[in-house]
């Protein structure tokens, strides 16, 4: 295995760019989607959060499986799963198919996540060799978000939105067979039986209080408050059980170290920002701009190849620098990323140049970062705990990017409202125009002439001013992480010396 750890760094980085593809390809497909299908405001979100809801509820019980039942075999099984889920968006002809579609795939993401990281835990024992490892692992995930818009975008002008999901089905066939002949069997058996009660209330609880924070910041608040308690009621209920039985789905108490938590925290509020930013530019880039959706993804470019680009010298950064000064560091930068174009839009006087060095700093930061916080949650942690270090980080990732789409997205619904001036239109035209900006653009081009351009240009005026308040508000949870790293990791924390 010695020899071989760098084939499998290479097999385990290729397979997660179909996962991380699948975070951003919906950007560019969804108005051709939208368009198409014509599902409701709600049913839009659903479709943008279904993958992530599944994927970030059922991490918790596919890290702790792995542990059991072997990690490559859960692999493999992840990835059969989100072949035919692929396969099923692509005959979808209604909108909760697609939904459907859409949290299958959660299933099968949340089989492959945890088991590369654990995978490459085990491989990697040279604390050195284990953060540069897990820096290419971040990378390929930026590289990814990178590929994600460019071939959505070649996919959907070429063949419709549907082929955005197809190109998954080789890509897992490719990573099923390399797997099988590469990737070798890792697990840590336990003692004592399943906890079936702990995987229902991990997965109730996790959609629930996601679910509650859509509901919160869109259209109906008391249902929200009452999903929100609910789930944090089933997650309190979850970790009291896990620190009561002897053989736990998840070691709760890995929280306990300062490092763990402080990563944790830190990667998720900075992804927000960066996920609900990148969709909201993405139709910005298409309905207010009128780009097509290959053009869209080739201007979102920037902030994917920094993100690849910057792990590659954060071992550089960690040899000179304090990990908390490192960490801190660059969430304000990758702040600074989302506050300088928001502040721009709201203003009225921003070009593409800014736009693209603006997002280059937010990939940037978040690239730095992200490395940090996956090496330092999973170094943090033993090796026979390394699923459910592994759930964590992913469940840090995905909840960041749930979160940013489920919040900040409803945050920049709710301001596109009440930007929207009155306009000499039916009231159904009106409820549909309010609804989202691609709704307007379907109104806007069924009505054409100069009704339809008056109505295009309103909703677009509106979506800017939200969309730039919105990022403005991302920067400030970026910025919030950088300070938690900042105040909060240990002064003497040093991770290229972990002992593990």
């Amino acid at each position: 295995m010695e020899g071989r750890r760098w084939a499998v760094l290479a097999v385990l980085s290729a397979s997660l760019l179909i996962i991380a593809m699948d975070a951003t390809i919906l950007n560019v497909a969804f108005p051709s989607l939208v368009a198409d299908l014509r599902p409701s405001a709600i049913e839009q979100l659903w479709i943008v959060d279904a993958y992530a809801l599944a994927l970030s509820g059922l991490l918790i019980t596919a890290g702790a499986l792995g542990d059991r039942w072997g990690r490559r075999r859960l692999l493999i099984v992840g990835f059969a799963v989100f072949a035919a889920a692929s396969l099923l968006a692509t005959v979808a002809t209604a909108p909760w198919l697609v939904i459907a579609a859409r949290a299958l795939l959660g299933v099968g993401g949340a089989a492959i996540m945890p088991s590369t990281l654990s995978i490459l835990r085990v491989v990697f024992t040279d604390p050195r060799e284990r953060a540069l490892a897990f820096g290419v692992w971040t990378a390929v995930i930026g590289a990814g978000m990178a590929l994600g818009p460019m071939v959505g975008g070649l996919l959907v002008q070429w063949r419709g939105w549907h082929a955005a999901f197809l190109v998954n089905v080789p890509f897992a066939a490719v990573s099923i067979v390399f797997g099988l002949w590469l990737l070798p069997e890792s697990r840590h058996p336990r003692e004592g039986s399943w906890d079936w009660w702990g995987v229902a209330l991990s997965l109730a609880g996790m959609v629930s209080f996601v679910a509650g924070v859509k509901l919160v910041f869109g259209h109906d608040l008391a249902t929200g408050l009452l999903l929100l308690g609910a789930g944090a009621l089933l997650l309190a209920l979850f970790t009291r059980r896990q620190l009561r039985i002897p053989y736990p789905l998840l070691q709760v108490r890995l929280f306990a170290d300062r490092a763990f938590s402080v990563a944790a925290a830190t990667v998720s509020l900075g992804l927000m920002g960066l996920v609900a930013v990148l969709f909201l530019f993405s139709q910005w880039f298409q309905y207010v701009h009128g780009h097509r959706p290959f053009s869209a993804g080739v201007m979102l470019l920037p902030a994917p190849i920094a993100l690849l680009a910057a792990p590659l010298f954060t071992t550089r950064l960690l040899d000179r620098f304090a990990v908390r000064k490192v960490l801190g560091s660059a969430m304000f930068v990758a702040a600074a990323g989302l506050a300088l174009p928001g502040a721009a839009l709201v203003a009225g006087g921003l070009t593409y140049p800014w736009i693209a060095a603006c997002l280059a700093l937010n990939g940037a930061g978040l690239g730095v970062a992200a490395t940090i916080a996956s090496s330092t949650l999973m170094s943090t942690s033993p090796a026979s705990e390394s699923g459910g270090a592994a759930a964590v980080d992913e469940t840090a990732y995905e909840l960041g990017g749930a979160f940013g789409v489920a919040a900040l997205g409803s945050l920049a619904v709710a301001l596109y409202r009440d930007r929207l001036p009155p306009l000499p239109v039916s009231a159904a035209d009106s409820g549909l125009i309010r609804g989202s900006i691609g709704e307007a653009a379907t109104v806007a081009d069924r009505l054409g002439g100069t009704a339809g351009g008056r109505v295009l240009a309103a909703a677009g005026d509106a979506f800017t001013s939200a969309t730039g308040l919105t990022s403005v508000a991302g920067a400030v949870l970026t910025a919030i992480a950088g300070l938690i790293a900042w105040r909060l990791l240990p002064e003497g924390f040093r991770l290229l010396d972990d002992p593990h």
